[in-house]
């Protein structure tokens, strides 16, 4: 069953998946604002980062997110030619680098906090910018959380036969939407913070 949108058909997963999508690029396009207006307005925001390992290390930390994508387009490829079990391994791929990404995550957490930065708190400057750090970034590390369980429950009802081309597809409309986001964050939070 198809639902017309003008001259396109597109199915109701399809379209859900879009309008889901939409609303939330909606959240992280006014929180990517907010950002940039709480930092441009603030004469003591800091740039925390060193190119060396601080840059380096978000770095990989893309490069991991962007392997998930090109995994990703593989299992979509394999499930069109119907095969499964290709497609599920390259799911568990998507799935592991995204695990890869939130680990390394969860690290430079780990080392911010150790430094000193909070919520509230900020030893580099504008306490504001531990909560907008740890705001953008957790809630698109819960995204990416988010969507390996989703891929876990898609590459499991693959291997079992119960999903279709068009489930995984949709599949990769959500992993595609979390990895595009982060090519904002990326620049936005690390590349214009790197330290003098």
């Amino acid at each position: 069953m198809s639902v017309a949108v003008g001259q396109v058909l597109t199915s109701p997963k399809k379209l859900g998946m879009w309008l889901f999508l939409v609303s939330d690029a909606l959240t992280f396009t006014a929180l990517i604002l907010c950002y940039g207006y709480v930092r441009m307005a603030s004469p003591a925001w800091p740039k925390p980062f060193d190119f060396s390992p601080g840059i380096l290390f978000s770095t990989l930390m893309t490069f991991v997110l962007l392997t998930s994508s090109l995994t990703m387009v593989m299992a979509v490829d394999s499930m069109r030619k119907d095969q499964r079990g290709r497609t599920a391994k390259w799911i568990v791929a998507t799935i592991l680098c995204g695990a890869g990404f939130i680990a390394l995550h969860m690290t430079e957490w780990r080392h911010m906090m150790a430094e000193g930065v909070t919520l509230r708190t900020n030893p580099w400057g504008d306490p504001l910018f531990g909560a907008t750090f740890f705001g953008l970034t957790g809630l698109h590390m819960a995204h990416v959380a988010s969507g390996i369980v989703y891929l876990g429950i898609l590459g499991a009802g693959v291997r079992m036969g119960r999903f279709t081309e068009e489930d995984v597809e949709v599949g990769g409309l959500y992993w595609h939407f979390v990895d595009l986001v982060w090519m904002f964050l990326f620049p936005l939070v690390y590349l214009t913070a790197v330290k003098p």
